[in-house]
C-alpha cells in the first residue's frame, strides 16, 4: 500500500497566484510573490497588502480572503518602543559644588579650587583624585 504524502493548503501561494493571474503587471504582488517564495512567509503588514489588494480581485473566492484574514489576525503585531529620553552625558553632583563655594568663600584665591570650580561649571567630571584633593582641603578648612 502505497501512502500518499499529505499536501497542505498553503491559502497564501493561492491568494497570491490568483493576484499574479489577475494582475501580471503588479510589482508589488510580483515582489511578495518572490519574498514569499524565498523566505516561506510574508511579514503581518506584508499580508495586510496583500488581502487589501485581493479584496478588489472578484475572481478570487471569499473563503480564501476569509482565512488569509485569519492567518494574519493570528500573526502577532509589533510595536516600536518609543527611544528612552536622553540623559545628560555629566550630571553635577551637588555635594562638590558645595565644598567648591565653601572654600572658595573662605579662601577665595585658592588656584587649585578655582580649577575645580571651572571644570564643575564647564561639566567637566572630576576625577576621583581630584574628588580626594578636595575633600582633603574641605576637612582642613574645619
Amino acid at each position: 500500500m502505497i501512502q500518499k504524502k499529505k499536501v497542505d493548503v498553503d491559502v497564501i501561494r493561492d491568494v497570491l497566484e490568483a493576484m499574479l493571474a489577475a494582475r501580471p503587471d503588479s510589482t508589488f504582488i510580483k515582489s511578495l510573490a518572490h519574498q514569499y517564495e524565498e523566505r516561506g512567509g510574508l511579514s503581518k503588514k506584508q499580508l495586510e497588502g496583500l488581502y487589501q489588494k485581493a479584496q478588489k480581485v472578484p475572481s478570487i473566492p471569499d473563503g480564501k480572503l476569509a482565512t488569509l484574514e485569519a492567518v494574519i489576525l493570528k500573526k502577532p503585531t509589533r510595536y516600536k518602543s518609543a527611544p528612552p529620553p536622553p540623559k545628560p552625558l555629566y550630571s553635577k553632583d551637588e555635594q562638590v559644588g558645595k565644598m567648591i563655594d565653601a572654600i572658595l568663600a573662605k579662601y577665595p584665591q585658592h588656584k587649585r579650587v578655582l580649577f575645580f570650580q571651572v571644570k564643575y561649571h564647564n561639566n567637566e567630571p572630576l576625577t576621583p583624585p581630584e574628588i580626594t584633593e578636595l575633600e582633603k582641603f574641605h576637612r582642613m578648612l574645619k
